[in-house]
C-alpha cells in the first residue's frame, strides 16, 4: 500500500527488526525472546503491519542494504517544506525590524552555513549504522550523552510544540466553529501515527508531502504575489538586530545534527558520502531559504492589505495571514489553508521518531521498550503545552530557536574534533561491540567539560529577550558563533588529558 518498489521492499522489510546486540544486560528486547515483549500478540501483530521495532541497537553491515538515497532529500525537504519555516521568516521584520532585502541576505547567508554541519552528519549513519545519540557516545561517553540527550528532548518537542500550533491555527482559520486547540489536536493524531509506524511509513510520507505544500504555496503567490511589494521601506539595520536574527535562523537548522544520521543507518555502505551530502543540503537549504524569504515578504506587506492584516491580527496569527493569502479564490482557498495547515505534520513525525531514541539514551534501561512507545510518550508531553502556548507563538519562538543554537553548535563541534583529530576520519574505530558498554566508551567529562567551559564566554555574547550579556547588547546575539570554534578548541586538551587517564587505544 504504501511502496511500490519491490526493492526498497526487500530491502527494509528485515532492517525495522531488532538483531541481537552485544555488550550488557542494557540491550533491548531481542526478537523472538519468547519471555520478553516481543511475544506478546499485540506486539507480533504491530510487526505484521510493518511497524518499526528498531531503536538504538546498531545495524549490522549486512543489513544496511537500502539503496534508494534520495529518499533522504524529501526527509529533509518535506520536515522544512511547511508554515513553520514561513513563520521563522517573518521573526526579521516582526522581532528585529529588518526589511525585506536585510532579512532575506541573513536568511541565505547564514543558512547556507548552518545548514552544511547538519548534511554532513547525514553522511556518517551508512558508514557507522548508528543513530545520531548512539553515535555521539563516541565522544560524550555512555552517560555523558545523557546530557546532551536531554538538551535535545527539550528542543525536539520545543519544535513540535511550535509546529503543533502553527498547524492549529492554519486548521482552525478555515472554519469559525473549530477552535485552535481542537486543530492542534488533530495536527498532533495524525503526526502520531505516521511516526508509530516508523521507517518505512515515514519515508513514504515524506516523499508526497510536500506537493501539495508546494501547489498551496504557488496558489498564494499566483493571487497575492503582486502584494509583497507593498512593503514599507524599512530603517537601516543595525549590526546587532542582523546577528540576533542570525541567531534565530542558525538555531532553526543547526538542531537537526543531533537527529542527522537517524534517517540514514540503514543505507549501504557503499553510498558515496558526497551523495548523501548534497541530498541533505539541498534538502535543508532550499525549502528553509525559499519560505523564510516569503514569511518575511509576506508579514511586511500584510499593514497593506486589509484582509492580510485581519487574517494575521493582534496576536501573529500565520494561520490567518495564509488563509487571507488564499481567500480569493474562496472555498478552494480554505482547502488549501487545510493542507497547509497539515504541512507541519511531516516535520512533527520525524521529530517524534527522533525523540524514541533519546528516551532510550537518556535512560539507558528504556532500551527495552519498543521504539513506538516513546512516539506516544513525546505526543503526550507536546500536546497540551501546545495548546497551553497557543496564544504566545511569537516570544516563544524567537526564545527558543536562539536558544536551542548555543548548546547544538557546540555539540557539532565536539563530534567533529573527535572524529578528525583524535579517530583521524577513521569509521572502523566506532566499534558496534561497545556501543552500550561504559567501561569501554570515552568517559565523557572532556566533552561535557568542554561545553560547559564554553558558556563562560558564550552568556554574555547573548542578546535575548530574558537576558542581555555585555557584549551581546553591543554586537547581537553572536553565542552559536562562539559556541563551535570555543567548544572545538576546548575539547583538544581536555580529550588528551582524558585518554592519558583513561588509557584507551583506538
Amino acid at each position: 500500500m504504501f511502496d511500490n518498489h519491490p526493492h526498497e521492499k526487500n530491502s527494509v522489510t528485515d532492517l525495522e527488526k531488532d538483531s541481537a546486540s552485544t555488550g550488557d544486560d542494557l540491550s533491548v528486547v531481542i526478537p523472538g525472546d519468547k519471555h520478553g515483549w516481543l511475544s506478546h500478540p499485540l506486539a507480533k501483530s504491530l510487526l505484521s503491519w510493518g511497524v518499526e521495532e528498531r531503536g538504538t541497537v546498531p545495524v549490522p553491515e549486512e543489513e544496511q542494504v537500502d539503496t534508494q538515497y534520495y529518499k533522504i532529500f524529501f526527509v529533509w525537504f518535506s520536515m522544512n517544506f511547511n508554515i513553520l519555516s514561513f513563520s521563522t521568516g517573518t521573526l526579521g521584520p516582526i522581532a528585529f525590524g529588518l526589511g525585506l532585502r536585510d532579512s532575506c541576505l541573513v536568511i541565505l547567508f547564514f543558512n547556507i552555513l548552518a545548514c552544511a554541519l547538519p548534511a554532513y552528519l547525514n553522511t556518517w549513519g551508512p558508514r557507522t549504522g548508528m543513530r545520531q545519540m548512539i553515535q555521539s557516545r563516541y565522544s560524550f561517553g555512555y552517560f555523558g550523552i545523557i546530557i546532551p540527550a536531554i538538551l535535545n528532548l527539550i528542543g525536539l518537542c520545543g519544535f513540535n510544540i511550535l509546529n503543533g500550533i502553527l498547524g492549529g491555527q492554519a486548521l482552525a482559520s478555515v472554519s469559525s466553529n473549530m477552535s485552535w486547540d481542537v486543530g492542534i489536536v488533530i495536527i498532533f493524531i495524525i503526526a502520531l501515527l505516521i511516526s508509530f509506524m516508523g521507517y518505512r511509513v515515514l519515508n513514504w510520507y515524506e516523499r508526497i508531502s510536500w506537493f501539495p505544500v508546494l501547489v498551496a504555496f504557488l496558489v498564494a503567490l499566483g493571487v497575492g504575489g503582486k502584494n509583497l511589494f507593498n512593503a514599507q521601506p524599512a530603517e537601516p539595520a543595525s549590526a546587532a538586530a542582523i546577528l540576533s536574527f542570525a541567531s534565530v535562523i542558525a538555531g532553526f537548522v543547526i538542531t537537526y545534527s543531533a537527529m542527522a544520521s537517524d534517517f540514514t543507518m540503514y543505507y549501504s555502505r557503499a553510498v558515496p558520502r558526497s551523495r548523501i551530502f548534497w541530498y541533505a543540503y539541498l534538502g535543508y537549504i532550499v525549502p528553509i531559504v525559499l519560505l523564510e524569504c516569503l514569511g518575511a515578504a509576506a508579514v511586511l506587506a500584510a499593514p497593506n492589505v486589509p484582509s492580510w492584516a485581519e487574517g494575521y491580527g493582534t496576536d501573529g496569527n500565520v494561520g490567518g495571514l495564509l488563509e487571507a493569502m488564499l481567500s480569493p479564490v474562496g472555498n478552494f482557498g480554505k482547502f488549501l489553508t487545510v493542507l497547509l495547515s497539515l504541512s507541519v505534520t511531516a516535520n512533527i513525525s520525524c521529530t517524534l521518531y527522533s525523540i524514541c531514541f533519546n528516551f532510550q539514551v537518556m535512560i539507558p534501561a528504556m532500551s527495552k521498550v519498543p521504539r513506538y512507545v516513546f512516539s506516544i510518550v513525546g505526543t503526550v508531553i507536546a500536546l497540551p503545552l501546545s495548546i497551553a502556548g497557543a496564544h504566545k507563538f511569537y516570544t516563544a519562538l524567537t526564545n527558543f530557536l536562539s536558544l536551542i543554537g548555543y548548546w547544538a553548535s557546540a555539540y557539532g563541534a565536539i563530534l567533529l574534533v573527535e572524529h578528525h583529530y583524535f579517530r583521524k576520519g577513521d569509521f572502523s574505530t566506532y566499534n558496534h561491540a561497545i556501543w552500550n558498554v561504559p567501561g569501554r566508551l570515552p568517559w565523557g567529562a572532556a566533552a561535557i567539560t568542554a561545553v560547559i567551559l564554553s558558556f563562560a564566554l558564550i552568556i554574555p555574547c547573548m542578546n535575548q529577550v530574558w537576558y542581555q550579556g555585555p557584549i551581546g547588547i553591543t554586537s547581537g546575539d553572536i553565542g552559536f558563533e562562539i559556541a563551535f570554534p570555543l567548544a572545538g578548541l576546548l575539547y583538544v586538551p581536555l580529550r588528551k588529558l582524558e585518554l592519558k587517564y583513561q588509557n584507551t587505544q583506538y
